[in-house]
C-alpha cells in the first residue's frame, strides 16, 4: 500500500467505502462479512475509511465504530451529513447549526469517539452550498472541537469550485472514473492550489468497470442498481456514473481493449491514482477478494502517456455525451 498526505496526515491511497456496509442500498451484507472486509482492508495497510450517517441509518457507522474497537492500528475515518430524513432530520433544518450540530453527535456516538477526524457535506443542494452558511456552522462546529477537519461531497464541477472557493475546506469529495474523466480538467488544479484532498467516489462506476457484468446480471431488489438505474430515487450519477446500464457494458468492453490485462477494476483504479491531486480512492467491496483485488492498484505501474491519451479520446467521443443527470 503507498500513502498520500492528507494535510499532515498518511492516509492509504487506496480506501475503503462503506456505503454497502449499511445494507440498504447493495443488498445485504452481515456482521460478519462486514468485519472480515474491514479486516482485510486494514491488514492490508489501508487506514482511510468513508461512511455516511445515512448509510443504514446509522448501521455502517456502527458497525465501523464497534471495528475500531478491535485494531490498535492508527484509522481515519471520514464521514458526511446532510441527507437523514428520519425523525426531526431532513431538509432544510440539516444545514442549520442545530441540525448539523445533532447529526454530527449522532455519529460521534455511533462511531464510538470523542472527535471526527472528517466530517462531510453529503451532496446536498447547490443553493445550501451557495448560501455559505453551511460552511458558517462547520468553523464554528470545528472551534467547538467536534471534528479536526470538514468538506464536502459534491456531484458537480460547480458545486466543487462553489466549495473551493471556502476558507478552511479540507477535502473534496466526487466521482471521476473512466466514465467521469472532465473533473480533472475542472477541479484538480484549484484543489491543488488551495491545498484541498481529493476523496474520489464511484471509482469503478458501480462495478461497470470490473469487467464482471453482462446484461444478464441482475441486481437485488434493495440494490441502488436497480432501483435507481435511471435516476429515479437521487442523482443518477451516483449509479452506473450517469451512463445506462447496456450502454455501459458496451462502453466497458472497449475501455478494457485500452487496457494492458484483464484486470480492469485494479487498471481503471490506476488510472486514477496516476492523477496526483488524487489523496485517496473509496471503492466498496461486499468481499474480501475485492479489498484484496482494489489494494493490488496501489502497487500497478503507471499506465503509459499513450495509452491515458486514448481512454481519453475514447471518453470525449462516446462516453461524455452519454452521461445522464446532473454533473
Amino acid at each position: 500500500m503507498n500513502y498520500r498526505l492528507f494535510k499532515e496526515h498518511k492516509v492509504s491511497e487506496i480506501g475503503l467505502g462503506t456505503w454497502q456496509l449499511g445494507s440498504t442500498d447493495w443488498g445485504v451484507v452481515n456482521d460478519e462479512e462486514a468485519f472480515a472486509i474491514l479486516n482485510a482492508f486494514v491488514d492490508a495497510g489501508g487506514n482511510f475509511i468513508d461512511t455516511a450517517d445515512v448509510y443504514g441509518m446509522g448501521v455502517s457507522e456502527r458497525i465501523i465504530g464497534r471495528f475500531l474497537k478491535t485494531t490498535k492500528k492508527e484509522m481515519y475515518v471520514a464521514t458526511k451529513l446532510g441527507r437523514r430524513h428520519d425523525g426531526d432530520c431532513g431538509w432544510p433544518q440539516n444545514f442549520s447549526y442545530d441540525g448539523m450540530k445533532s447529526n454530527m453527535e449522532a455519529s460521534l456516538k455511533n462511531l464510538g469517539i470523542s472527535k471526527l477526524f472528517l466530517e462531510q457535506l453529503h451532496c446536498i443542494p447547490t443553493e445550501e452550498l451557495r448560501s455559505g452558511k453551511v460552511f458558517e456552522n462547520f468553523r464554528k462546529l470545528k472551534n467547538e472541537g467536534l471534528v479536526q477537519y470538514w468538506g464536502a461531497s459534491v456531484e458537480t464541477s460547480e458545486e466543487a469550485l462553489i466549495c473551493l472557493e471556502q476558507e478552511g475546506l479540507s477535502s473534496l469529495q466526487i466521482i471521476f472514473n473512466l466514465f467521469r474523466q472532465h473533473v480533472a480538467d475542472e477541479v484538480f488544479s484549484r484543489a491543488k492550489e488551495k491545498g484541498v484532498a481529493i476523496i474520489v467516489r464511484v471509482p469503478l462506476a458501480s462495478g461497470l468497470l470490473t469487467g464482471k457484468f453482462s446484461e444478464q446480471t441482475k441486481f437485488a431488489e434493495n440494490d441502488h442498481r436497480n432501483y435507481n438505474a435511471n435516476g429515479e430515487s437521487f442523482n443518477t450519477g451516483e449509479t452506473f456514473s450517469g451512463i445506462e446500464f447496456k450502454k455501459g457494458l458496451q462502453i466497458s468492453k472497449e475501455l478494457g481493449s485500452l487496457l494492458p490485462d484483464d484486470r480492469m477494476a485494479q487498471w481503471s483504479l490506476r488510472w486514477i491514482l496516476d492523477h496526483p491531486e488524487v489523496t485517496t480512492v473509496i471503492p466498496g467491496a461486499t468481499k474480501i477478494e475485492q479489498v484484496r483485488n482494489n489494494i493490488n492498484a496501489s502497487d500497478l505501474p503507471s499506465l503509459p502517456l499513450a495509452t491515458h491519451t486514448t481512454l481519453r479520446s475514447l471518453y470525449d467521443e462516446k462516453i461524455k455525451p452519454a452521461i445522464r443527470g446532473h454533473y
